[in-house]
């Protein structure tokens, strides 16, 4: 199975226990063609601030997919577009196109570090519809900045008497967001072409079939009926030369459709239940409290009222959407329902760690763990330090080169060896993940998806079986006095990893007793069995893993 087929595991979860399986429709069932869908949005976003009075020169401007990634924050006092770890420590800073480094950074932030907490200053752009607004404020302030029309400062653009704060900007950008998707201007022209806003896969009917055989399943999305309708019959329409597959309405896959679900506040207090009427879209008069009725849609209501209608528990539930706060979030805090996070992104870096890992790849020189430890012991009185420069300036590097790979602002996940906000919350709130829903077709109902034991909290346990480790399974020799420990995650091969990273070393032993090819362990027994509790030190740059073992691509 390849790696971008896969399901990932934060927490472990046992497939036969859900009772029910809940979905999301935009970005999750219904999937946007990239980068055609954001196109489109950012084209009405530029066409819309036009209207309000922004000048007609930013309508130049057109969507590049390789700059935006999801997880970013906009400062709205200084305009900067920022990249940060899950405490708020700055990895990336761009003012517009351009990308700040050292005492540019500095300047604006001292500690390099954002209270990320004050949302009034700070707003994070974590959902796929944000990826335009992201663009957007890119776009505006690289406009502004060499307009000579406008004078800049530090908190804004002045033009006579007028100035216009980045704070400003901000609330004129969501303004904008709020009306292309509540107009319904952006939906319009999604309608009037499905075949190029709108992926149509023929196993999605196959997957919801299967799962109504062992479970409940419903949908509760945000969107109107009227559009709901619409997508969801292009989604489970069979294609007319098909006679294997029987053509049935697409509300027969789903126990209950709830739309206008309002989230997240439907994970809360949520809103008045109200009966659809399919034939008309509209809503019938009054609250439901009837019994669940099959193929009936409903407007509003809560997620407890979900769980009442299906006669299910918080915990019974596998709740399936993109939104990592909308989503994910808020049904894991408020409800306790397990979540899977869809993130299309993810073929995508898979792709690239993949790429980058071969002999002649960036893999097979930097994506190791580097750990120093002394032959002889050294104290705090020790004033010898080993020369690690050129180490250092390596990994720099090829870690730049291996985030351009992914985009210009690198992966959604890492900065080098840093965790990103965005993968912090991922690992934190979604107890599955993977880079489409459809990846279940892989999958028997039955199957335990097992989280990697972690030894987080008890950091004295790492160290010590890290140690031990060690000592048994490397060759303790060294020219210089200092012996340099390296595990190898890719499958290139040791020889340029010896040359570049430890000149002075006389030899380098593989984990399972090889010399020259740090491939991890070999099917020795005691190895593997050890091997299996090195996700620590497994973790060192780019997604977590989703599983070892000691054999083929997985072994390495």
């Amino acid at each position: 199975m390849s790696f971008s087929s896969r399901i990932f595991v934060n927490r472990s979860l046992a497939l036969e226990k859900i009772r029910c399986f809940g979905f999301d429709m935009d970005y999750t069932l219904a999937m946007y063609k990239s980068p055609d869908y954001e196109e489109l949005a950012f084209e009405l976003l530029l066409d819309r601030l036009v209207s309000i009075g922004y000048p007609h020169e930013i309508l130049k401007y057109e969507y590049d997919p390789t700059f935006p990634t999801r997880g970013l924050v906009f400062d709205a006092h200084y305009g900067n577009l920022l990249k940060v770890d899950s405490h708020g420590n700055l990895l990336v800073c761009a003012h517009g196109f351009r990308f700040l480094k050292g005492a540019e950074i500095w300047n604006f932030y001292p500690n390099k570090f954002i209270q990320r907490d004050d949302m009034k200053r700070f707003h994070i752009l974590n959902t796929l519809f944000n990826l335009t607004e992201t663009y957007l404020y890119a776009c505006l302030v690289d406009f502004f900045t060499n307009c000579s029309r406008y004078v800049n400062c530090d908190t804004g653009y002045k033009h006579g008497n007028l100035f216009m704060s980045f704070r400003s900007m901000l609330q004129d950008v969501r303004e904008a967001m709020d009306y292309v998707h509540n107009s319904g201007c952006l939906k319009e022209k999604t309608l009037e072409n499905l075949e190029k806003y709108v992926v149509k896969d023929p196993r999605v009917p196959l997957l919801l079939s299967r799962m109504k055989e062992v479970g409940k399943v419903f949908l509760a999305t945000n969107s109107d009926y009227n559009y709901t309708d619409v997508i969801m019959t292009h989604l489970f329409a069979c294609d007319p030369g098909d006679q294997a597959v029987a053509q049935r309405p697409w509300r027969s896959y789903f126990d209950l459709i709830v739309v206008d679900t309002r989230k997240p506040l439907f994970f809360a207090e949520g809103t008045v239940l109200r009966q659809v009427n399919t034939d008309t879209g509209k809503l019938r008069i009054g609250t439901y409290t009837g019994p669940l009725q099959h193929c009936a849609v409903y407007s509003g209501g809560s997620s407890d009222l979900v769980c009442d209608l299906l006669g299910v528990k918080g915990k019974d539930i596998l709740y399936i959407g993109d939104h990592i706060f909308g989503d994910i979030l808020k049904s894991k805090k408020r409800q306790g329902w397990r979540t899977f996070l869809v993130v299309p992104e993810l073929a995508r870096e898979l792709h690239v760690w993949t790429e980058t890992s071969g002999e002649e790849g960036l893999g097979s020189a930097i994506s190791l763990a580097l750990c120093f430890a002394p032959v002889r012991p050294l104290d705090s009185g020790s004033s010898e330090r080993p020369d690690i420069s050129a180490i250092k300036q390596r990994i720099q590097n090829i870690t730049h080169e291996m985030d351009m790979c992914y985009g210009k602002m690198g992966s959604l996940f890492r900065r080098g060896s840093c965790q990103t906000l965005f993968a912090s919350q991922m690992m934190r709130y979604a107890d599955l993940y993977a880079a489409s829903f459809l990846n279940f077709l892989h999958y028997p109902f039955s199957y335990l998806f097992r989280a990697l034991p972690m030894l987080v909290g008890t950091p004295w346990k790492e160290v010590a079986w890290s140690d031990s480790f060690w000592r048994r399974h490397t060759t303790e020799r060294s020219r210089s006095g200092q012996l340099l420990y390296m595990v190898c995650l890719g499958h290139g091969r040791g020889r340029d990893l010896r040359t570049a990273a430890a000149p002075e070393s006389s030899h380098l032993e593989c984990l399972g007793g090889r010399s020259g090819n740090f491939c991890g362990p070999t099917e020795d027994a005691e190895c593997c069995s050890e091997w299996a509790r090195v996700p620590l030190l497994a973790r060192v740059r780019g997604v977590p893993t989703p599983g070892l073992g000691c054999k083929g691509e997985e072994g390495r």
